[in-house]
């Protein structure tokens, strides 16, 4: 059985008053439960009413610096093993820093060395990393408030890669060949639309040991507001762990656009 690092999880559920007392299984269990179906959709189109699990109006105001700092998920909620990085985890350019024959695939690998999957798109950002260093596990988790139309084609390109690189070969920097699969990861339908993939790298290393690296990406767009994240580690990360973050993070992103508005 593959030790699920969601132990964590739970204690930011219990940070936010989600839930009372439990054991860590049982208390994820009740996140779950509480949590609406999983989707992998990419969720409504542009001119598709909101959702009305949307935490906000479209006439919110831009988020601020300082709002989506506060609107950060930190190794507070997240309890031990959890902690602030020690910088980027050594598999990042053993594993990440690789190059693909197509282009699409070559982006994605770009995206997710430099943990940045909107480009040059421009609009505030705040962003976090979070290590556990009992699964060699990486949290790199991000608010932004980004043009809509900017984050849905990013959203659009994310839920296209299962088809254009649903499987491929890469290159590390290193020289190394390396396996690459790119399939669609459920996320709770929280938000206005939203897109998950698990990234998973097989191979060998330079010195011959196996390699199985896995990378949950998740990105949910919340009217005018954007969280993203990839949750990576050796091994198989926990999917239960990558959607209670989502779920933890959205409510965080709506309880820091509450406080802003009964300021007002």
């Amino acid at each position: 059985m593959i030790r699920i690092p969601s132990r964590v999880v739970v204690a930011s559920v219990l940070s936010l008053g989600a839930l009372g007392s439990a054991s860590a299984c049982g208390a994820l269990s009740q996140v779950k439960a509480q949590a609406p179906a999983p989707s992998h959709s990419a969720g409504p189109s542009p001119t598709a009413p909101a959702s009305p699990q949307s935490s906000q109006s479209p006439q919110s105001p831009s988020l601020t610096e300082a709002q989506a700092q506060a609107a950060l998920v930190t190794e507070n909620d997240l309890g031990e093993p959890w902690a602030p990085t020690q910088g980027a985890a050594t598999w990042r350019d053993g594993v990440l820093k690789a190059t693909a024959e197509a282009a699409d695939c070559r982006k994605l690998l770009d995206a997710l060395y430099t943990d940045d999957l909107f480009g040059a798109a421009r609009g505030t950002r705040a962003v976090i990393g979070l290590d556990d260093a009992m699964d060699q596990a990486q949290l790199r988790y991000q608010v932004l408030a980004l043009n809509p139309a900017d984050v849905d084609r990013t959203l659009a390109w994310l839920g296209s890669l299962p088809q254009t690189c649903g499987s491929f070969s890469a290159v590390t920097d290193h020289g190394v060949a390396e396996g690459v699969q790119v399939s669609t990861a459920e996320l709770p339908e929280v938000g206005d639309a939203r897109q998950g993939l698990r990234v998973t790298f097989t191979g060998r290393t330079a010195e011959g040991e196996q390699l199985l690296l896995t990378l949950d990406v998740a990105v949910v767009r919340v009217g005018d507001d954007t969280i993203a994240l990839t949750h990576g580690g050796p091994g198989y990360v926990s999917s239960d762990a990558t959607q209670a973050f989502v779920q933890v993070g959205v409510q965080r992103l709506a309880d820091v656009r509450k406080q802003a508005r009964l300021r007002v």
